[in-house]
């Protein structure tokens, strides 16, 4: 049996570097990354899909209108349940999930391959409110330098996009990854936006590839193409085959931003060793003790 090819990710990279080695990650540990990822976060991503499906179901009851009364056909109650389902369980499974995938590195990183699922699960589960308060923290950062003439915002998104990966792969806090971002991406600023960017828009299009479906099955239903669109039958478009083929779009694109979790590490170690040369160093001395035995 060939034995599977091994990234290293604490060295440096160029940009098509990172993208390429992002991408042969995610297909060299494909079964064991993906099964480590489910085995985590099944609940929670199977509770967001069904919360996604109601909300869906719901949101068409608005475009629902009774002839007689001239009123949706909605209830307030499943709709309020809905959405804050929805809420509740998408920020646990984006909490979790990027705890998992980037402790999944770590233990790739530091055990040249090999992953201690115990250890994944252990640390995501402890470290998920971290994640949780991080990423509030990142989000309000980002709200304002985007509502601030847009421009600060963009400044803003690499520097934080790395604290995630700062506080697992260096151990810091939420205020201390939250800042060293700022210090790790000095003089590399508009390599890391490139790379963030390029993959940005890589992702964005293979995502609105699988919602091509669904924004046909609306149309057909809807009458565009036949010319014969009627307004009061809106709401049946959200049947359930638009639902399912919108909630396989939204897990396409969940999967797709494993991508970004992965590149985003893959940047950190690469501007970590030009700062700090912590991944020459480790090699340097583990080819001393090599010798020694």
């Amino acid at each position: 049996m060939q034995k599977k090819p091994y990234i290293e990710f604490k060295k440096q990279r160029e940009l098509g570097e990172i993208l390429t080695d992002a991408f042969n990650f995610l297909k060299f540990e494909f079964k064991p990354f993906f099964g480590t990822l489910l085995k985590i976060i099944g609940p929670y991503l199977f509770a967001t899909m069904l919360f996604l499906g109601f909300y869906f179901y719901s949101f068409g009851g608005l475009l629902s209108f009774d002839i007689a009364s001239q009123s949706p056909e909605v209830n307030p109650i499943f709709m309020l349940i809905a959405v804050v389902g929805l809420l509740i369980s998408v920020i646990a499974l984006y909490g979790l999930t990027q705890a998992s995938i980037l402790y999944y590195i770590k233990s790739y990183a530091d055990n040249k391959g090999k992953v201690v699922f115990d250890y994944v699960r252990k640390e995501a589960y402890r470290k998920f409110w971290n994640f949780i308060g991080l990423a509030f923290l990142v989000g309000i950062a980002l709200f304002v330098g985007f509502m601030l003439c847009f421009i600060p915002g963009i400044y803003l998104y690499p520097p934080l996009m790395l604290s995630f990966s700062i506080m697992v792969f260096m151990d810091k806090g939420i205020g201390d990854s939250f800042q060293y971002g700022f210090t790790l991406i000095k003089d590399n600023w508009w390599i890391t936006f490139a790379t963030l960017l390029i993959l940005g828009i890589i992702i964005a299009i293979i995502g609105y590839v699988f919602q091509i479906p669904a924004v046909i099955y609306i149309w057909v239903k809807m009458g565009v193409f036949s010319g014969e669109m009627d307004a009061e039958s809106m709401g049946g478009v959200f049947d359930p085959i638009y639902i399912i083929l919108n909630v396989f779009a939204y897990l396409v694109q969940f999967i797709l931003q494993t991508i970004s979790l992965v590149a985003a590490a893959l940047i950190f170690f690469n501007l970590n060793e030009k700062k700090n040369f912590t991944g020459t160093f480790e090699r340097i001395q583990n080819l001393g003790k090599n010798q020694d035995t």
